[in-house]
């Protein structure tokens, strides 16, 4: 996975601070590690960062002049000829007819001198600016910066080779809205390069993500990020569940509503991850066992279909319904099951953090007769260890509305307590689980 820290946005936005190019960039980095993991996403094996790899972009440069596909304009930059590269086009199937200047709103002059208004730049020659914040280094066609699209090949085609030996990907990630012009720039410029006839022999593209209806882009103000996400103290699983329930080649439309769905699944499965750690046994109820060889077919059949998470983690829920069953009922979950669970938690890591307080159908009847107090649960204690204790107070309070048969007013202190972040789920055996929602 790269990091493109080297661009027109991030050298402008170090001037503008007055500080170097690594200054301004490292802390976006370590915010991106930090959310990263908090995602609960795997550090890459290699996360080059563009400004080490300048050397192998200029070796890159340097062969795209050698063979005859790039040329250096008036203004000192280098300059990749998309009519020397005949294949340009076809992974968005475009014409390149339509790459004429002002055909298109994708092509324009802009503030470069190319030969042609469809050639992109690979080097950028040296500004005041660059020099300014440390964005500038010596190459042979010139002084200068790498352009955006030659970072990523160069650092990809660098690596493949020192550790594989390849000029091939087998698989390129990306938003669908690079697909023209970054990705077709990429397999060019890679192509005319080796002499490959591929830079990647798969590519996968994520759909965007849309607020409330509305694109989700700086442009319209209505970003939400990872860390705002974070400081609202929502559960990332709960943030995984509400993604992998969408394609990855469908728009996802983030809303409370959808948000709140996503938090329900999440606790149902971390309910049952410790269920399954306090009730497992040495072997498999023979229904058990039969469920989780349904659970691993059908979690392998939609994961090779495209990568077809929602129905992955439908199938993850049906065996959850099913474990849940089982042990209501009394019956063993044993290695296939705990098995099942483990491949699906290392592939998904859905299951929300939070932990469940079980509260016995016993204690429950201790507590009512404990002085519960006859006000709604308002207010919750600030502090989390006095906050459980209310939590399951209140939650007493409710199941003996329920055997009054106070329905509304159960149902009131359901609906107040979920609105603290606090979820009551009545057990079959009486017993009931009090879940913290990882608000």
């Amino acid at each position: 996975m790269n990091l493109t820290d080297v661009d027109d946005r991030t050298i402008a936005a170090a001037v503008g601070k007055g500080v170097s190019l690594r200054e301004h960039v490292d802390p976006f980095a370590r915010a991106f590690e930090e959310d990263r993991d908090w995602l609960r996403i795997r550090p890459p094996h290699a996360q080059p960062r563009a400004t080490e790899y300048v050397d192998a972009m200029i070796e890159v440069i340097q062969g795209l002049l050698d063979r005859g596909v790039a040329y250096k304009g008036e203004d000192g930059s280098v300059y990749f000829a998309i009519a020397r590269f005949p294949a340009y086009g076809r992974l968005s199937q475009l014409d390149q007819r339509e790459l004429r200047a002002g055909a298109s709103e994708r092509v324009s002059t802009d503030e470069y001198a190319k030969a042609d208004a469809r050639d992109f730049v690979l080097w950028k020659a040296t500004r005041p600016e660059d020099e300014a914040v440390g964005a500038a280094w010596d190459a042979p066609f010139g002084r200068g910066r790498p352009g955006w699209h030659i970072e990523c090949s160069a650092m990809a085609l660098d690596l493949l080779r020192r550790r594989w030996g390849v000029d091939v990907l087998d698989i390129h990630a990306g938003a669908v809205d690079l697909i023209f012009p970054h990705h077709e720039d990429e397999i060019a410029q890679s192509c005319a390069y080796t002499g490959k006839d591929e830079f990647a022999r798969v590519w996968v593209h994520g759909e965007f993500l849309d607020l409330a209806g509305t694109k989700m882009s700086k442009r319209y103000g209505n970003i939400l990020t990872a860390r705002d996400l974070r400081e609202q103290g929502v559960d990332p699983g709960a943030v995984r569940h509400l993604l992998f329930n969408t394609h990855y080649r469908q728009k996802l439309d983030w809303s409370d509503t959808a948000l709140s769905a996503a938090r329900e699944g999440s606790a149902r499965l971390g309910a049952f991850r410790d269920r399954l750690a306090l009730a497992a046994g040495e072997t498999d109820d023979p229904e058990a066992a039969a469920a989780a060889d349904r659970f691993r077919t059908a979690f392998a059949a939609a994961l090779d279909d495209d990568l077809n998470a929602p129905e992955a983690l439908g199938a993850l829920h049906v065996l959850v319904r099913e474990g849940n069953r089982l042990l209501d009922e009394g019956r063993r979950l044993g290695p296939a099951v705990r098995a099942a669970w483990g491949l699906a938690d290392e592939v998904l890591a859905v299951a929300s953090s939070a932990r469940a307080r079980t509260v016995a159908a016993e204690a429950l009847t201790v507590a009512e007769e404990d002085g519960i107090p006859v006000r709604p649960p308002e207010v919750p204690p600030a502090d989390s260890a006095d906050g459980e204790a209310w939590a399951l107070r209140w939650a007493a309070v409710r199941a003996t509305e329920k055997r009054k048969r106070n329905f509304a007013e159960a149902d009131r202190i359901r609906d107040l307590l979920r609105g603290a972040g606090w979820e009551i789920r009545d057990r079959r055996d009486g017993a009931i689980d009090v879940v913290r929602d990882g608000r």
